[in-house]
């Protein structure tokens, strides 16, 4: 192994995943996960096998596509929870299985409600049961930051024992300073030696996690578990993209230390993360947010003129942010030149059916916009890429509405080869167009979460809309993505794709039924 190496852990599809708001229909992990693979992540935590029937479909959907990351999937140190993670990470041609137990006082008390000797037991079981599947495992020690030194020296020296490769020291709730983690980390990681690598998963909720994550990096942590945008459980995870450009950045102080990763491709990702979940990272967010190069300061201004270096300790190309190319596309641009665009913005892997698809709705754009942006086609082709289950499909939208009246929509929609068409009242004109969506389909959603975000600037930029569904009680929900000049038709179409995501995942699970938990 090469100690200089960084290994970057990638739970982007699991701790990412449970931050509100932000699940992710199978499809959608899959297109993630792929571009996690390009973006050169080492290890990607698909999910939680166990959890759901929908959680093991994208695992093991996910492991047969990806070839050059270890597909891992989380499990408690439960036989049932490890048998179906290993089931799930088979297909890949690198896998790993990550099992955890809790170590501190106040998890073992209340919680697992097991004394030290129940916990050690149960962890080296884990792991070595996890061995029958894998050669490869990784053992937590869940709130190791709140956990005794000497009870986790007994728990590590058993799971490695056991088989354990990785070791990960989780600051579960955020609760540790940097210089406090990274002492703990050095006597762990001494303790190690060679035997096992340490790793670090490090929470937010003091605004800590990647000073964390760093502090424990220079004191011998050489696996580091992150996430993009810095999504994760209550206030997130350490960002992935923050986390990998200190250390390229700062090789004063981090020497021959590197990763693996691809930076170049750290905005590209980050936007795709932030397109399907609908959550966007904040404007001044580091290293992948919409300011994280802009200067408005006439002092900065005139520093940059004369040398970038004098505000900017990384090039925004570095990380994928690229201005605006030279090829200017508009209603007279062929398809050559739109594909060129599209490599250019870094799109090198679409089909011919999204890039015509794509193409056909560029047109029509640039009918209605004089000017379309580099976002604009950013989005355009994301949007193809996340609207590929079309059970139902938008033909048309009329609506009505005003101060004393009553909302109205009337819906044309297409299935299979026949046209439906149907109009609702509604108690505004979302709520017109989602019920007659309802009736025309057969299919009741209740709508918890919509968002709506100005793709570019200016009166004629795109609407970009989310939805998020529900359609069975106690079920998931399921993310919707809408695209149009008009807001109201971005709505109706984000509903729709709700709609055909539950379908499809519905019809999926339905075939694997045999693997359900």
């Amino acid at each position: 192994m090469d100690k200089n190496r960084i290994i970057v852990f990638d739970t982007t599809l699991r701790d990412g995943e449970q931050s509100p708001g932000c699940s992710m229909n199978t499809d959608e992990k899959i297109k993630v996960a792929l571009q996690l693979e390009k973006l050169g992540v080492d290890v990607i935590e698909a999910g939680f096998a166990a959890a759901s029937p929908g959680d093991f479909d994208a695992v093991s959907r996910i492991a047969e596509r990806v070839k050059n990351s270890s597909i891992c999937s989380l499990s408690r140190a439960i036989e049932n929870d490890i048998k179906q993670s290993a089931l799930a990470v088979s297909k890949a041609p690198l896998h790993r299985i990550h099992t955890f137990i809790a170590t501190s006082p106040i998890h073992m008390k209340y919680k697992l409600k097991m004394s030290e000797e129940e916990v050690i037991k149960r962890a080296v079981h884990a792991v070595q049961y996890a061995r029958t599947f894998v050669d490869d495992v990784e053992f937590s020690l869940e709130d190791a930051g709140r956990s005794e030194i000497s009870f986790m020296k007994e728990v590590m020296d058993a799971v490695i024992a056991a088989g354990a490769s990785t070791i990960n020291l989780p600051d579960t709730v955020g609760y540790r300073l940097p210089h406090e983690l990274g002492a703990m980390v050095k006597e762990l990681s001494d303790f190690a030696g060679d035997r096992a690598i340490i790793s670090v998963h490090n929470h937010n909720d003091l605004g800590l996690s990647t000073a964390n994550t760093l502090a424990s990096v220079m004191n011998g942590a050489r696996q580091i578990e992150v996430t993009m945008n810095g999504l994760g459980e209550r206030a997130g995870n350490s960002a992935l993209e923050e986390a990998v450009m200190a250390i390229k950045t700062r090789k004063d102080a981090f020497g021959d230390l590197y990763t693996g990763i691809n930076t170049v491709e750290l905005f590209p990702t980050s936007r795709l993360v932030a397109t399907i979940t609908g959550v966007e990272p904040q404007q001044n967010k580091a290293i992948v947010g919409k300011n994280a190069f802009a200067h408005e300061s006439g002092i900065h201004q005139d520093g940059m003129l004369k040398n970038n270096e004098t505000y900017e300790i990384m090039k925004p190309e570095d990380v994928g942010v690229f201005k605006e190319s030279t090829l200017i596309l508009g209603k007279h641009s062929g398809r050559a030149a739109f594909r060129d665009k599209i490599e250019h913005l870094g799109f090198d892997k679409v089909s011919d059916e999204e890039l015509n698809a794509a193409f056909d709705r560029f047109k029509l754009l640039a009918d209605k916009k004089k000017d379309v942006t580099d976002d604009d086609i950013r989005m355009l082709i994301t949007d193809e890429a996340l609207n590929q289950d079309k059970t139902y499909e938008l033909v048309g939208l009329q609506i009505s509405d005003c101060s004393n009246g009553m909302p109205m929509a009337a819906v044309s929609i297409k299935y299979k080869d026949d046209i439906m068409q149907d109009a609702n009242i509604g108690d505004g004109t979302m709520d017109a167009i989602f019920k007659t969506i309802d009736r025309l389909t057969g299919i009741s959603g209740e709508l918890n979460d919509y968002k709506v975000t100005s793709v570019s600037e200016g009166k004629d930029s795109l609407a970009k809309v989310t939805t998020r569904v529900t359609f069975d009680k106690d079920a998931p929900s399921f993310v919707g993505h809408g695209l149009s000049i008009d807001t109201m038709l971005a709505t109706a179409k984000a509903y729709l794709g709700s709609v055909n995501s539950y379908l499809s995942q519905k019809e999926r699970l339905s075939k694997n039924s045999e693997h359900q938990v």
